[in-house]
């Protein structure tokens, strides 16, 4: 006799064997265990589960290792405190991996180790993105043994897939030693306010230290976020899948251009008097289209923004000098950050556009003792060697070497342009007059006049490079009417090749 064997939901005879298979599947699912999840949520959590639903569309998931279990002789747990799978995000296909604090505190084990390491493994082979939801405490010590195992090619595997397709780190609750590191190996790490993260957890600290401390006493998000280890915080979980979707937005390829704001804001937007400052993030608002703009590591380099875009449909990758923060000048931390947000926009063949007001690098003994001499060369190095198109925006401050490495002409921009505002100088125009009229000043002996005619010469060098003279001089392909310059980039980005398709990684990018 031949047997109906139902899906679930359907009426009929079911053979036990899979009666069985189906009941473990079930248990495996939060609502089967309730006291797990009603604990998760007295902590103020989602769970795993939750969380790959608030990143997912629906019913996407094909979760893979659904049964396994602990390596370890009678223990338990549902998947073995890992769901893993694939599943897609607005549609675009992405691998998902989700640490289940439920079971055993999200802790790494064996078992687990060998699910996500088959999940990256099929993620590099097949190119695509991959989200990890971080929210555990390291490895599980008791359950780590296998005989005939010689370690876990997790994070050799992870780090293999940097520059294949974008990786992102959600860090929900806590994230601590092998957690941590996975974060640290993402391309972009998002936070909620409240988690916490760090290389060692409260036991191996005791063992060390002799301290006993708090995950939030250890690693706060908030120093994190300060430290630019993390890119994004966000004030809960939804917020966290929103950024996160938001992120991966940007390498979905070119989209329908979405109407932007009034241009013609941009030209009050630069005061006119170099020495007031003003917020160059809406400079980047106006001329994106509708909202899309997203800065990452907002917190850390503060005198620098580096944030993805569109324009007109195109993602763009901007690199601005921010004169709300040491009015522009450059410090090791902004070219840190700013020479890593081009290895991205590199590795994803996404075009940079550099927007220009800086008095030049930081100087004095203090800053020289913060390895400014490396970290600023690593911003240049980045550029020069970037295969992907630049463009330059002088907005008004172009000073030094600050001014060379922000995109000046031997960078070969596909576009040089300059606002009215824009001011020239191998430095600053008043050490300039110092320096160049140094025996003339030298010669007058009244204070008063003296001061005057320093003023004087500085007048006569800011004259000679205004935005206007040095267009003469063919210094700037143009000087534009600010409200111009969003559509005379996107008719830039027109004239851009569309990048080949690649079924190799074009390059990897730092950690950090």
């Amino acid at each position: 006799m031949n047997r109906h064997e139902p899906m679930p939901g359907e009426t009929g005879e079911i053979r036990e064997a899979l009666r069985q298979i189906l009941e473990a599947r079930q248990a495996t699912r939060d609502e089967a265990r309730t006291a797990a999840v009603d604990k998760q949520h007295a902590r103020g959590r989602w769970t795993a589960r939750e969380g790959i639903a608030g990143m997912l569309d629906p019913d996407s998931l094909v979760e893979y290792g659904a049964l396994a279990k602990p390596a370890t002789e009678g223990m338990s747990g549902a998947a073995d405190g890992l769901v893993t799978g694939t599943g897609t995000v607005d549609g675009r296909p992405v691998v998902m991996v989700a640490y289940d604090y439920t079971v055993y505190a999200g802790t790494q084990s064996a078992v687990n180790h060998t699910k996500i390491s088959r999940m990256f493994e099929f993620a590099e082979k097949q190119r695509l993105p991959v989200i990890c939801w971080l929210d555990g405490g390291g490895a599980r010590p008791h359950d780590m043994f296998v005989p005939n195992r010689l370690g876990s090619p997790t994070f050799v595997t992870f780090s293999r897939l940097s520059g294949q397709a974008p990786t992102v780190g959600i860090v929900p609750g806590r994230a601590f030693a092998g957690h941590a590191n996975l974060a640290g190996l993402c391309d972009v790490a998002i936070a909620t306010k409240n988690a916490s993260m760090g290389m060692a957890g409260p036991p191996l600290v005791e063992a060390a230290l002799g301290v006993k401390l708090t995950p939030e006493e250890i690693g706060p998000a908030e120093v994190h976020y300060k430290s630019g280890a993390i890119d994004l915080l966000a004030e809960d979980e939804r917020e966290a899948c929103a950024l996160a979707k938001k992120y991966l937005s940007f390498f979905s390829g070119p989209q329908e251009t979405v109407p932007a704001q009034d241009q013609t804001k941009l030209r009050e937007l630069v005061p006119e008097s170099p020495r007031r400052a003003y917020d160059v993030r809406k400079v980047i608002e106006v001329m994106a289209d509708g909202d899309q703009m997203l800065e990452l590591k907002p917190a850390y380099g503060r005198a620098m923004v580096t944030a993805l875009t569109r324009m007109g449909g195109q993602t763009v990758g901007v690199i601005a000098n921010q004169p709300m923060f040491m009015a522009g000048a450059m410090d090791g931390p902004a070219c840190e950050k700013a020479a890593r947000f081009v290895q991205i926009c590199d590795a994803y063949d996404i075009p940079i556009l550099l927007l220009c007001d800086t008095p030049g690098l930081m100087v004095g003994p203090e800053i020289e003792q913060t390895c400014l001499v490396r970290r600023s060369a690593r911003l240049l190095s980045a550029l020069a060697n970037a295969t992907v198109p630049l463009m330059t925006v002088v907005l008004r401050k172009a000073y030094g070497l600050g001014y060379y490495i922000m995109g000046s002409r031997p960078l070969m921009p596909a576009i040089l342009l300059a606002w009215p505002t824009a001011e020239f100088g191998g430095m600053g125009l008043e050490g300039a007059a110092s320096i160049i009229f140094q025996k003339e000043l030298a010669a007058i002996e009244d204070p008063a006049a003296r001061a005057q005619a320093h003023r004087d010469y500085t007048d006569e060098l800011k004259a000679y490079n205004t935005s206007l003279r040095v267009g003469e001089r063919f210094g700037f392909d143009d000087v534009i009417d600010p409200a111009e310059t969003r559509d005379i980039l996107i008719r830039t980005l027109g004239t851009f090749p569309r990048p080949p398709e690649r079924t190799t990684r074009k390059r990897s990018i730092e950690p950090f």
